[in-house]
């Protein structure tokens, strides 16, 4: 709120000047934007995996509208069998869902995606990042700057056999990256602050596992969309190339990630 306070000021101040400044924003081709993300949750019964294959096309900086892709033929193979998952379109445009079955992945097994698309076959592989769970989570009572944020206290416990990377996310588009390189196979808690929140109110936490390269993947997103507002894990305004690549015609490469994470949650309800 203070970084927009600031711009609007600076905003009234310049329309006292007469002189008008045209700025061009350069804006490339339309590249294909692939958002194909998954949750696998081992530890329910019935196993839940959440996520799909979301098709959309870079638009220009200041373009409120995100074109969807519908005409693509998109399917996942397990590489170990070559066994495939065809996907298709959901009732939401431009996002693809497994056909028949939800896609359950084995740990250290190759899974490859492809989109075909306009003659072009984009492809990715990824494995099944293993996370640990939460073991619990408390409301604080500590503030920070304005003084009426929502203190929430996350405990969990680092598995020490591996090095680990974390996606923790917060309900409400919030996320938090995190590496277990300060904390190796230790007990860990850490405080998350929420802002404007009301007694009563329920949110999901939740922790991914993930590799080092989509750690990076989303700290970058997510320092893009501190500046830009919105929810890093839709189109990216500025091109940061993921893990998918044209294998057609390399240069047309897409934007995107094909990530696959264990996932564990925890639901909690905000105080009074």
């Amino acid at each position: 709120m203070k970084k927009l306070l600031y711009i609007i000021i600076g905003i009234s101040i310049c329309t006292s000047c007469e002189d008008v400044i045209d700025v061009e924003v350069p804006n490339g081709e339309p590249r294909l934007v692939i958002d194909a993300s998954f949750e696998i949750y081992l530890d329910e019964n019935p196993i839940d995996a959440l996520g799909g294959v979301r098709l959309t096309l870079s638009a220009p900086f200041f373009d409120d509208n995100v074109p969807t892709v519908s005409n693509a033929t998109v399917f996942v193979t397990n590489l170990s069998d070559n066994s495939i998952i065809n996907f298709v379109e959901s009732g939401e445009l431009g996002f693809f869902i497994p056909e028949n079955i939800s896609i359950i992945p084995e740990f250290n097994v190759d899974y490859e995606l492809t989109v075909i698309y306009e003659g072009e076959t984009y492809k990715a592989t990824a494995q099944l990042i293993p996370t640990v769970a939460i073991d619990n989570i408390e409301q604080g009572e500590g503030t920070l700057f304005d003084g009426d944020e929502t203190e929430v206290i996350v405990f969990f416990t680092d598995d020490g056999n591996r090095e680990n990377f974390y996606l923790f996310d917060f309900d409400f588009n919030l996320y938090l990256p995190s590496e277990d390189r300060f904390y190796q196979g230790e007990a860990f808690n850490f405080s998350y602050f929420y802002e404007d929140m009301i007694g009563g109110e329920e949110v999901t936490i939740k922790i991914l596992g993930i590799d080092e390269r989509y750690y990076n993947y989303s700290n970058l997103l997510i320092e893009q969309s501190e500046q830009d507002g919105g929810n890093p894990f839709q189109t990216p305004p500025a091109q940061i190339r993921g893990n998918i690549i044209n294998t057609t015609n390399p240069d047309n490469f897409a934007l995107g990630y094909f990530n696959l994470s264990e996932a564990n949650r925890f639901q909690f309800t905000i105080q009074e």
